[in-house]
């Protein structure tokens, strides 16, 4: 199983219910139509809770770590996610330009993994 992490900083000009809506509300819809062409198992999103406070504890822990991300996306495939038929491609492509709509992409980094499970789920 093959883990893609995607931690996701949110566009500039919008708020973070803007973004959080639009993530939820357009982009997962989004991906789970184009999840069986593209080999997605399955698709978290965890969004980032908006405590200031504990932001700020978290921050002053790490010596003033960088602002947290908006939100981090999680994707699980049997194999890696290179789509190989024409539907696919296209919603790889469809996918890329609506993140572009409220992703700051250049900001936001992923990676694939293989997932290591230390404490199963019950």
């Amino acid at each position: 199983m093959i883990k893609l992490t995607f931690c996701l900083r949110r566009k500039p000009g919008l708020s973070w219910d803007e973004f959080s809506n639009y993530w939820r509300e357009v982009h997962a819809p989004l991906v789970k139509s184009h999840a069986k062409a593209l080999g997605v198992r399955r698709y978290v999103q965890l969004r980032t809770i908006q405590d200031r406070e504990q932001m700020a504890r978290m921050q002053a822990r790490n010596n003033g770590s960088p602002d947290p991300f908006d939100g981090v996306a999680e994707l699980w495939f049997d194999d890696q996610p290179v789509p190989r038929s024409a539907e696919g491609k296209a919603g790889a492509i469809a996918l890329l330009e609506d993140e572009r709509r409220f992703i700051d992409l250049a900001a936001s980094p992923m990676w694939m993994s293989d997932e290591w499970e230390v404490i199963p789920m019950r």
